[in-house]
């Protein structure tokens, strides 16, 4: 027989969904179903949580106390940056390998970088601005209106400063 369920233990499930959409029941309900939630009810609140990040693929982490869940979304490096690109919502089924052409300034960069910093095993601020500029590169934005290879380059050498604060 399984141990007695705990009330007041909180429990942590981390799983991806596309914002504004209700993740596939079937997917949810074997890893909330053994905490005794609704799979149809905590789909809505991942929802109602994510309607900001539209079309977008993004973590989501639910805290379970007490019978409770609560939705919490944990954004990734490339879906602060597509969102930073200000794209319209994309129908995820219709527009397969969409180029993100688009260009961010290096100040809402480093704003990204500060978000993601305490993700990141990066020791400086410097150095996870040159992670989140790798990403940027990944998805196929400039930063600038240049290549985000060359402005990693530049903070390398000392020619772009980025302030800890």
């Amino acid at each position: 027989m399984p141990p007695k369920f705990d009330p007041n233990e909180e429990k942590y499930v981390y799983l991806r969904a596309v914002g504004g959409e209700p993740p596939a029941a079937a997917s949810l309900a074997p890893k909330v179903g053994p905490m005794g939630l609704p799979a149809k009810k905590v789909g809505d609140d991942i929802m109602k949580n994510t309607k900001d990040w539209k079309g977008l693929k993004i973590t989501v982490k639910l805290t379970v106390k007490n019978r409770q869940a609560t939705v919490s979304v944990v954004p990734s490096a490339s879906s602060l940056l597509v969102k930073a690109l200000k794209e319209p919502p994309r129908d995820r089924k219709k527009v397969k390998n969409i180029k993100h052409s688009g260009n961010i300034p290096l100040d809402q960069v480093i704003e990204i970088a500060r978000v993601m910093w305490p993700k990141s095993m990066a020791k400086t601020l410097a150095l996870c601005t040159k992670e989140i500029l790798g990403t940027a590169l990944s998805i196929g934005c400039k930063v600038n209106g240049e290549s985000p290879t060359t402005i990693q380059e530049e903070i390398e050498e000392g020619k772009i400063e980025i302030p800890e604060k």
